[in-house]
């Protein structure tokens, strides 16, 4: 399976960005999909993720960032409000098998295919 992210750019701090991933070459609803971030010097964190049983976030981003996804258009979206100058990464979106339970889900390890990533950057 394939995956192409797109939508990052520069933003002021407390503006908005909209992430896009789009998944190719595999049955889109047979995957969980899940946000990545990683910046420099640091190791690569979670962020969001969807799966059967619904959305999950990492605590630094709930209640700001919404992930969500189009089974019909093949792909996962990642609303940014209310950005932090800390948001500031490269973003990669991630697959993994849908039967894969959420705990491993958490980590980059569960997740078998990945995108190349998109630059985010939040100005103070």
């Amino acid at each position: 399976v394939q995956l192409q992210a797109s939508g990052g750019g520069l933003v002021q701090a407390g503006g908005s960005l909209r992430l896009s991933c789009r998944v190719s070459g595999g049955t889109f609803s047979n995957y969980a999909m899940g946000w990545f971030r990683q910046a420099p010097g640091k190791e690569r964190e979670f962020v969001a993720g969807i799966n059967w049983s619904g959305q999950y976030y990492s605590n630094s981003v709930k209640g700001r960032f919404t992930i969500s996804r189009d089974n019909a258009k093949n792909t996962v979206d990642l609303q940014m409000n209310s950005l932090k100058p800390e948001d500031t990464a490269v973003y990669l979106c991630a697959a993994a098998p849908k039967t894969r339970i959420r705990s491993t889900l958490l980590s980059s390890s569960g997740h078998d295919d990945w995108g190349q990533g998109t630059q985010v950057t939040v100005s103070s």
